[in-house]
């Protein structure tokens, strides 16, 4: 395809913008319409770039590819010059069944030739004195994270550098890329029945003068099987998520913020003594298998959407796969 195509990108999270940023560097003529929610999955994450914490049985596709795009995120990270954490990811448990939650997953991981050294609740505490009374957990190295929002500037700088314009409207195209997250199942027919709107609530903690550090790690935790994450930001941490079957409902709920506060204080305690800073719903994108759709739907439309938990991780392959798909061949970003 020549690179005079004219490529228009539906949606502006961090997959759309992404993508036309890598389709601008490789020099096509791109736009990007987004219409823009608060509710965007992009803006309400906690930025985990972890795919081997993530890792569960049948969900063998999206490890692997989460692993190949953890390899490119380095030097993503670097282009745009946004920083990565690198402590790594903390899984803990704080009884017996959600220990043998983390067994299972310590076990699987052991299957596919990845590993996680397991620790004791004793362990746990000399790396993130913070931390409750919790029994046991895995330390799962490489994983990192990113603060989405700083990530959402950057592309969106980075995008207006190679000439990527933002009109309120699409104009002609070549080819039209739809990367709208779940808003994606109301632009082509293909996708209606395959995208669904998931809903997570996810709080933002701001520390306060006297309250304890955050924690060094990503602290994931499953509290009497309830998931709840820690990840640290430079002033506080951002708390999640609830995931509901909601449709496009944007509500906070106060049993969903009860909930997370809950199970996130028996973590980590000392989250009484920060202020509450945020309250936000967001939608992701699923998919019947939990795998993103990346290709063709029909001759000049492309779908890269469908990412549910993983839309930030998946953001630098996903991009790569577009831009070849564009250029029938390989990319340079």
């Amino acid at each position: 395809m020549p690179l005079t195509t004219r490529v228009t990108v539906l949606g502006g999270g961090v997959i759309g913008l992404s993508v036309a940023w890598c389709a601008a560097r490789d020099g096509f003529r791109v736009e990007v319409v987004d219409h823009g929610s608060p509710h965007g999955g992009s803006r309400v994450a906690g930025g985990m770039l972890a795919p081997v914490t993530e890792a569960w049985p049948g969900d063998e596709e999206v490890l692997r590819l989460g692993v190949e795009s953890l390899a490119l995120w380095p030097g993503f990270a670097r282009d745009l010059g946004v920083e990565l954490s690198p402590a790594g990811t903390l899984a803990v448990a704080v009884d017996r069944a959600d220990a043998e939650v983390l067994d299972q997953l310590c076990a699987y991981l052991g299957t596919t030739g990845r590993s996680a050294r397991r620790l004791t609740g004793r362990e746990l505490r000399a790396l993130e004195p913070g931390l409750g009374a919790v029994r046991s957990g895995l330390s799962v190295p490489g994983d990192v994270a990113v603060d989405n929002r700083e990530l959402l500037g950057a592309l969106r700088g980075a995008c207006e550098l190679n000439g990527v314009r933002f009109p309120a409207e699409p104009g002609e195209a070549d080819v039209t890329v739809i990367a709208a997250g779940a808003w994606s199942r109301d632009l082509h027919p293909a996708l209606r029945t395959v995208i669904r709107p998931v809903k997570g609530e996810i709080l933002r903690l701001a520390a306060r003068p006297g309250a304890l550090p955050p924690p060094r790690h990503t602290i994931r935790a499953h509290v009497s099987g309830r998931p709840v994450y820690l990840v640290p930001r430079r002033d506080g941490f951002v708390l999640g998520a609830t995931q509901y079957e909601a449709g496009f409902d944007g509500d906070v709920t106060v049993g969903g913020v009860r909930d997370l506060l809950r199970d996130a204080e028996v973590v980590w305690p000392g989250i009484a003594e920060y202020a509450l800073a945020e309250v936000a719903a967001g939608f992701r994108a699923g998919s019947p298998d939990n795998a993103p759709v990346i290709g063709w739907l029909e001759p000049g439309v492309l779908a890269a959407t469908g990412h549910h938990r993983n839309g930030l991780l998946l953001a630098p392959v996903t991009a790569r796969r577009v831009v070849a798909l564009l250029r029938e061949g390989g990319s340079s970003c």
